[in-house]
């Protein structure tokens, strides 16, 4: 499974990787991963059960949260929506910072969007 967008840094194609790989081996709408400031990896689906529900982008950055991250460097979601969301975009911002870069790609790995987190 490859990310086929030219240009994109290796780094950043990693994580769109990683996204669209969660989204296809859990079945959910949303994959999601992002890169903290030590570059660990943190990697997520959408999460709907009865009692919690989870986009994709919100677990990753909780995951990365809950595991000591201080910062993100960036963020990918692997979607069938336009566009990231604004909650979502705020989480990664809580994190990361206004400037940090959220790469929104289609489900067959192409980044149709970067947008700030901000």
């Amino acid at each position: 499974m490859t990310t086929e967008t030219p240009g994109l840094d290796p780094e950043d194609r990693k994580i769109v990787t990683l996204a669209r790989s969660a989204r296809a081996r859990n079945g959910v709408p949303e994959g999601a991963a992002v890169r903290d400031e030590t570059g660990r990896t943190y990697v997520a689906g959408t999460v709907a059960l009865d009692s919690l529900r989870l986009s994709a982008l919100r677990t990753a950055v909780a995951m990365a949260v809950a595991s000591g991250a201080k910062s993100l460097e960036a963020a990918a979601v692997v979607t069938e929506a336009d566009s990231a969301s604004e909650e979502d975009r705020a989480a990664v911002r809580d994190l990361g910072g206004a400037q940090t870069p959220v790469l929104v790609a289609s489900p067959d790995g192409s980044v149709r969007e970067t947008v700030s987190a901000g």
